[in-house]
């Protein structure tokens, strides 16, 4: 039922993880260079999902919708660069607002940021361009599925914020160590994402023709039923490790959030477990 190839998966990764991209950016106070890196990342994925999509015959749109994600991305990599004398509005408010907190509780004056040229900053709406961009090819590979098309559109989609959310969690959760001063609530913010977008991915895989038939033996996965209960492992394990992960975040130790990203680490191999497994059973 569904062609699971190369190009479909690497489009759904990139056009989920720049979703998120801007979900994160458009707060103003995360540092640049978080941005690029993910525009830089996402790029490179989509990339090679037209490359795939060309090399495996697959549909001429999906090869188009990933090569306008990566030019796309590229775009407003390119403008962020252009624009980082502007600097991050909220990111230098923080920074003055703590600066102002030491000197009152210490009287130890602290430099304050540096001036931002003057200029418009970045424009983080332009990170909206690529996911929109990116679901068109989502849509286009699912109506090509052949049968049950709107399930393997709705399956893509949400496969994609899915496994963007998680990827971009992992992410953020490193650079903290680059920015320690960052609040923790665009953590908390992504992580809640991808609790609450994992009860439609494993519902959806659960809608026959789907996991259930696998678990019953209707669908022989080839491997004695190991594959479906595997996902059923990985589908479970990725929910627990989010909620480990949020009640890690609430502790106000630091290190905490290095905790948290730790377990993200295993969470997004689980996720990936979880859609992919599915979606590698299925296909057969």
């Amino acid at each position: 039922m569904i062609r699971l190839d190369a190009a479909t998966v690497l489009l759904q990764w990139a056009a989920g993880g720049l979703l998120f991209c801007w979900i994160t950016t458009r707060h103003r106070e995360v540092g640049l260079g978080y941005g690029w890196l993910l525009r830089g990342t996402y790029l490179l994925l989509a990339l090679g999902a037209a490359a795939a999509a060309v090399a495996f015959d697959g549909p001429p749109l999906v090869a188009a919708s990933s090569l306008a994600v990566a030019l796309a991305a590229g775009g407003a990599l390119v403008s962020s660069v252009m624009r980082k004398g502007a600097g991050v509005s909220g990111q230098q408010a923080e920074h003055d607002r703590r600066s102002a907190r030491v000197a009152a509780m210490t009287g130890i004056e602290r430099t304050a940021t540096v001036e931002a040229e003057a200029g418009p900053e970045f424009d983080p709406r332009l990170d909206l361009v690529a996911p929109v961009l990116g679901a068109v090819g989502l849509v286009a590979a699912g109506l090509d599925a052949g049968s049950d098309q709107l399930l393997v559109v709705a399956r893509n989609l949400v496969g994609a914020a899915f496994l963007g959310a998680i990827t971009d969690a992992m992410l953020l959760g490193h650079w903290y160590l680059v920015q320690p001063g960052l609040p923790r609530r665009h953590l908390h913010e992504l992580v809640r994402w991808v609790q609450w977008l994992w009860f439609p991915e494993v519902a959806l895989l659960l809608v026959p023709p789907g996991m259930v038939a696998v678990l019953t033996g209707e669908i022989d996965d080839g491997w004695n039923g190991i594959l479906g209960w595997t996902w059923v492992m990985c589908a479970l394990t990725t929910i627990g490790l989010v909620l480990t992960t949020r009640a890690a975040l609430k502790e106000r130790a630091y290190s905490a959030v290095m905790a948290a990203t730790g377990l993200l680490y295993l969470a997004i191999l689980t996720a990936f477990g979880t859609d992919l497994v599915a979606r590698a059973v299925l296909a057969g």
